[in-house]
């Protein structure tokens, strides 16, 4: 297990900044989760960590060393990419200790190396198959297993899942987990799937534009969005968003957006606040619930859609000259164009700044 600290780390390539002054703290066996939209600077940074890329500033340590301009090969790592990019002539057995041979690694060392990976993996009936004989998911693994024989002390992995269908993603997320509580080794993931970042990560480094937006535990991350981006980003569905102005209610605020006014019981709003101000109110579909007519502290809605998926019913309503997402428990009866008392969980809730943002309570 090794810390890996990043101080103040940018990219450039010409005049175009991909990375501004990114600056982490990987503790020693920690899974961290880079996420973000493509373009984000994830890949980038991950491949400096690499070494497969220079920084165009600051500094890279592992542990006390500096390793800013080590070459990838004295770093004491291992990679998967996205590629499985596994030999085809070479069975599985082959391919995993390639690299431990090529080290001059003595025969009965990597053997043993080998079938201790494949044991780990649950692939040591595959050791004599070749890529060709194997699935997706299978070939996943040998891969993983490729970089885990050596022992490193940072593994890294580039959308390792983003070539599998989404039963194998599931199953995939499963052994990764199961992998990482075994071997304890300090991980760096990137990916652009929430999904995978909620159930993998210890921490989230949620990244936009080259800059860290949010960087946290996954439950942090998704209860108290550190802004919009971030709000918006993680969560399927996504946060709702309605625009208006902060009032109060009787003995709980309100946001007064268009002609309606949407009560918030439980919402706390941030110091200094005051009432009359532009905001920005974010909430989970989760949520959202439907109350009984002539209930107090509730909003009326009207139902726009239904999608049933199974454990959940998503519903579409209009809500104040808005259109917002609710999960509701499946077998909710909701006819299309039915009015619905709603109630909003304001303890739940979030606001924004409407300027940049930024989350205000």
């Amino acid at each position: 297990m090794q810390r890996v600290r990043l101080e103040a780390v940018r990219k450039s390539y010409g005049p175009t900044t991909v990375l501004e002054e990114i600056s982490l703290d990987i503790e020693p066996g920690e899974f961290l989760v880079l996420l973000g939209p493509s373009g984000c600077g994830k890949s980038t940074l991950l491949n400096i960590v690499a070494g497969l890329e220079d920084a165009s500033g600051g500094r890279l340590l592992f542990g006390d060393r500096d390793v800013t301009r080590l070459p990838p090969d004295e770093r004491d790592i291992a990679m998967v990419f996205q590629s499985y990019a596994l030999y085809p002539t070479m069975t599985v057995r082959k391919n995993i200790g390639f690299g431990l041979k090529m080290r001059g690694e003595p025969a009965a060392l990597v053997e043993e190396r080998v079938r201790e990976v494949a044991a780990l993996l649950q692939i040591g009936h595959l050791l004599d198959r070749r890529p060709s004989q194997l699935s997706g998911g299978q070939q996943q693994r040998v891969a993983i297993g490729r970089a885990l024989v050596r022992r490193p002390s940072v593994f890294l992995l580039d959308e390792p899942l983003s070539n599998l269908d989404a039963k194998l993603r599931a199953d995939m997320r499963v052994e990764l987990k199961r992998l990482h509580a075994e071997s304890r080794r300090t991980t760096l993931y990137v990916t652009h799937d929430q999904v995978e970042a909620m159930t993998l990560a210890t921490r989230i480094v949620v990244l936009e534009k080259g800059r860290i937006q949010q960087c946290d535990r996954p439950e942090v991350v998704y209860a108290r969005p550190a802004n919009r981006f971030v709000a918006s980003f993680v969560g399927a569905p996504t946060m709702n968003f309605v625009e208006g102005r902060l009032e109060a209610a009787g003995d709980h605020a309100a946001l007064r957006a268009g002609d309606g006014l949407i009560p918030l019981p439980g919402l706390a709003p941030a110091p200094g606040l005051k009432v009359g101000e532009p905001i920005v109110l974010g909430f989970r579909p989760e949520h959202v619930a439907t109350a009984s007519a002539g209930e107090t502290g509730t909003v009326p809605g009207r139902v726009l859609m239904s999608e049933p998926t199974g454990p959940d019913l998503y519903v579409l309503f209009g809500l104040a000259g808005q259109t917002i997402t609710a999960r509701l428990p499946p077998g909710t009866d909701l006819p299309p164009q039915a009015a619905v008392p709603l109630r909003l969980d304001g303890a739940a809730a979030s606001l924004f700044r409407p300027a940049d943002g930024q989350r205000l309570n």
